[in-house]
């Protein structure tokens, strides 16, 4: 329904407002349009850069090594030699009785010649060289003498001291006792002195004569 006061768009109005629109839209497209400038198609040079390598890992110190302080070596103990084991057989003590040596005789110069001295001069003779008695080693091993039956049935140890008159041919002459575990060890002793001990014996200047001697020997179960 129209109403009767409206009145119709001006056909002069209508031309400018399209006019105007449509410069402002030509406006606008223009300010809008970026021009691309596309070059040539060139190849693409790429370069690698080399990247540095990593430090290496740093160690951690190491401990220093200790050194190991000897222990104070220990002081050594004092030595203690042990006593020596008795030697089965006959012991030669250093006991060499001799015969008495009878003192030198004094030598007197004769009285005599034209000098003027008092008196004649007395020189003394010198003393004699003696040699004691010593164990023939020829005979060594028959010294030991035979274990007595009853004391090696009791497992008897014992030990015979004698003193023997050697001879100048080596031989014992006489025996005496000097101390024995018991009789049977000295007379055992014996009877091997008188027929088996053999010596060198003693000397007086180079001359054999008789002398005394002490002799130790021992019995001992384990020689037997």
């Amino acid at each position: 329904m129209a109403y009767q006061g409206q009145r119709g768009l001006s056909p002069t109005g209508l031309g400018i407002a399209i006019a105007i629109n449509g410069a402002l839209l030509a406006l606008m497209t223009t300010m809008a349009t970026t021009t691309i400038l596309r070059g040539g198609d060139e190849p693409l040079t790429t370069i690698n850069i080399p990247i540095d390598p990593p430090p290496p890992p740093i160690d951690p110190p190491k401990p220093l090594p200790r050194t190991a302080v000897p222990d104070p070596a220990p002081a050594p103990l004092p030595f203690n030699p042990p006593a020596p084991f008795p030697v089965p057989g006959p012991v030669i003590a250093s006991t060499d009785i001799l015969p008495p040596i009878a003192p030198p005789s004094p030598v007197t110069a004769s009285p005599g010649g034209t000098g003027s001295g008092t008196g004649g001069v007395t020189v003394a003779s010198p003393l004699p060289v003696l040699v004691a008695a010593s164990v023939d080693p020829r005979y060594r091993a028959d010294f030991q003498p035979d274990y007595p039956a009853f004391e090696r049935n009791q497992a008897r140890d014992g030990v015979v001291v004698v003193r023997v008159l050697v001879g100048s041919n080596g031989r014992v002459t006489a025996i005496e006792p000097v101390s024995a575990t018991s009789d049977a060890f000295f007379e055992a002793t014996k009877r091997r002195a008188l027929s088996k001990w053999r010596f060198r014996p003693a000397t007086r200047d180079g001359v054999a004569v008789e002398s005394w001697r002490e002799m130790t020997v021992r019995f001992t179960m384990t020689d037997q």
